[in-house]
């Protein structure tokens, strides 16, 4: 049980290094067009909060036997942080504070938890505490692309949630979800179980919408438009001009 334990953290680690560099496309595009365009930051602060919480919840004075969760996520916090700084150099004006805000709220947070675990909690507690806010603030990276997702399916467009995050986002939550249960970790099962429903449901909607464009979806909705201005036009054409003269008299 061990080893299969072990297999299924190697694989985890590999999935989730995947995840952190699924991206790269899109800041090419960005770094190309020097423009964030309609990309969220909110995935990417939620995604390196998440991953310095879990190196830490990782490490041996908080969580023994969890060192693969330690690598992987200190590995993703440095990955992370780049993306979160190229939305800081290309983002809009208004777009920026929003940004800068946020980053600044990951660190203030995470500062807080390694603080207050490493200096008034030990052994169990501490090991409860950082748990806990590894679990919570992962399940809020999962759910972050939500909002992505509520684009996909207004605009019927899967232009802005790439095919490579949403796979990985999927393995990589199934994985992990798999290794917690082997190793009895609730703070690993729980949050990557949801991570892993999350990433299916990704999934399906790429499938729906994988041939569809943001042009097609504002095509189609401009087409209704037109199709309504046309009946009332012919509405109007089919309305006599003036009352018939058995009315008048």
């Amino acid at each position: 049980m061990e080893v299969v334990h072990l297999v299924f953290g190697i694989f985890g680690n590999a999935t989730a290094l995947f995840l952190f560099l699924s991206p790269l496309v899109t800041f090419q595009r960005i770094i190309r067009k020097r423009s964030t365009e309609d990309f969220s930051c909110v995935p990417y602060n939620m995604t390196l909060l998440n991953c310095l919480l879990s190196a830490w919840y990782g490490l041996p004075f908080v969580s023994p036997n969890n060192l693969l969760v330690s690598t992987i996520n200190g590995a993703g916090s440095v990955i992370e942080a780049v993306y979160v700084l190229i939305f800081l150099v290309f983002a809009p004006k208004k777009e920026r504070a929003r940004v800068a805000a946020l980053f600044t709220f990951v660190l203030s947070v995470f500062s807080v938890i390694a603080l207050v675990s490493l200096l008034a909690l030990h052994g169990q507690r501490r090991k409860l505490f950082c748990g806990f806010a590894a679990a919570i603030f992962s399940i809020c990276m999962y759910a972050s692309p939500l909002s992505i997702m509520r684009l996909v399916i207004k605009t019927k467009s899967v232009e802005y949630m790439p095919f490579l995050l949403s796979l990985f986002v999927f393995l990589c939550g199934t994985s992990w979800f798999v290794y917690g249960l082997l190793g009895r970790d609730p703070f690993v099962t729980v949050p990557n179980g949801c991570g892993s429903a999350l990433g299916a449901v990704q999934l399906i909607l790429y499938a729906i919408y994988r041939n569809h464009t943001a042009a097609d979806g504002a095509s189609e909705t401009n087409g209704q438009g037109h199709k309504r201005l046309e009946d009332d036009s012919r509405a109007t054409e089919k309305k006599p001009d003036h009352q018939p003269i058995a009315d008048q008299v």
